[in-house]
């Protein structure tokens, strides 16, 4: 098992020109986890994502690795997060078959230098209080 990553806080971030202001790779095949990520009080300017998380990233260090081995995602919080001059809100790619879950989004704006605000597969989520708000039929509203 590989990449296994748990017990993350960050806070009250500045970023400014970034590719995006969060970003999650896992890959089918190595297993491993990502839990108990809080992040809360960002302020971004000026990026591609606000949120881009890929459950199937693709890239391995090598070839030695087990197909059906999944990554699991849980606890994974985000809030009070305001963003401006962005092109895409969120990019969250999970894996068909196995949904990318134990998402929550809270308290967030984004405002967009471009009208493609989302976009979302094999994913299932919670949100609350998020502008633009999610397009995609498993992020449920609360």
């Amino acid at each position: 098992m590989l990449g296994r990553i748990q017990d993350v806080r960050a806070e009250d971030i500045v970023a400014i020109n970034t590719e995006s202001g969060i970003r999650i790779k896992m890959t089918v095949g190595c297993g491993g986890y990502v839990k108990d990520i809080y992040v809360r009080g960002m302020t971004l300017h000026t990026m591609k994502w606000v949120f881009k998380m890929n459950r199937d990233y693709g890239s391995r260090a090598d070839n030695n690795y087990e197909s059906n081995a999944l990554p699991v995602t849980q606890g994974v919080n985000y809030q009070d997060i305001v963003a401006e001059n962005v092109k895409m809100t969120a990019r969250l790619e999970g894996i068909s078959g196995d949904l990318f879950t134990g998402i929550c989004i809270s308290n967030v704006t984004v405002g967009m230098a471009k009208k493609v605000p989302w976009t979302c597969t094999d994913v299932e989520a919670i949100t609350s209080n998020v502008t633009p708000p999610p397009p995609c039929e498993l992020l449920v509203d609360r």
